[in-house]
């Protein structure tokens, strides 16, 4: 069986910038394990599989799963799906998926980039245990938390995101977190840096689905619903945000690096 196969890196203006996520259409699901060993052999921080959808409402279903889990919603990798369907049909504006968790989402052309429409999702003040606030290190000045595993942590400025140097292997047996370091920005209005060793990845290049979370906390931090983000990995990334109600806008850029055949046995 051959798939077709794009890498693509999704927040980003060049090759080997922002976060490479694997895109991969297929004609039905494949076993869920066989899904995941796909992931793993791809050995990104996400791999992308979509399959047409029948009905109405989206374009496609789309799943996402890193070396080691299935995701609920991965937000990059959303992004590079949308650019490679986008990017081959020059006839079309807009494409939505409908996706097990996160409901519909849409990737849209903006300019020479793109707009992708996420939920906007809201924490609530609350201390993090201590061994996960000794893991990620520093000293935040305030801490928040959303239900399904999303911790965020203030600093008071953007040397201080750079300095963190997360003990890994501490954090990894508190499970499938996503965790969240965020400050003012220097070049930009905000600056985050996100790590989920739970989920195999220490720490994540661009991460879309931490500014669903960064777009609502920000907006009403700032007094105003668009603002800039840049994303401190060693690779780096830079998007807009903007809250539009219960939607985070995020706009980027994507370029494709690799184009070919996955062999499956």
């Amino acid at each position: 069986m051959k798939i077709p196969f794009q890498q693509i890196d999704a927040f980003a203006d060049r090759p080997f910038a922002g976060n490479p996520a694997a895109v991969m259409p297929l004609d039905a699901w494949l076993p869920d394990a066989t899904l995941l060993a796909i992931a793993a052999e791809n050995n990104l921080a996400e791999t992308a599989f979509i399959i047409p959808w029948a009905g109405p409402e989206a374009d496609y279903e789309l799943r996402w799963f890193t070396p080691a889990v299935e995701v609920a919603l991965c937000g990059h990798a959303t992004l590079a799906t949308g650019h490679s369907l986008l990017s081959a049909d020059p006839a079309i504006d807009t494409v939505r998926f409908m996706t097990r968790k996160a409901g519909i989402l849409e990737v849209a052309r903006d300019g020479d980039g793109y707009r992708l429409a996420l939920p906007a999702w809201n924490t609530d003040p609350k201390p993090l245990p201590a061994e996960l606030l000794a893991g990620v290190g520093g000293r935040p000045i305030e801490t928040r938390w959303r239900d399904g595993g999303y911790a965020l942590l203030i600093y008071e400025t953007m040397a201080e995101i750079r300095a963190l140097d997360p003990d890994f292997r501490a954090l990894k047996p508190l499970g499938d977190l996503l965790l969240i370091a965020t400050a003012p920005g220097e070049d930009t209005d905000i600056a985050s840096r996100v790590f989920a060793p739970g989920a195999g990845i220490d720490e994540d290049p661009v991460t879309g689905s931490a500014h669903c979370l960064l777009t609502t906390y920000w907006a009403e931090r700032l007094g105003r619903t668009s603002f800039t983000a840049f994303q401190a990995s060693a690779r780096g990334g830079y998007l807009s945000c903007m809250l539009d109600g219960d939607r985070a806008v995020l706009g980027g850029t994507c370029v494709t690096v690799v184009e070919g055949v996955f062999r499956l046995p």
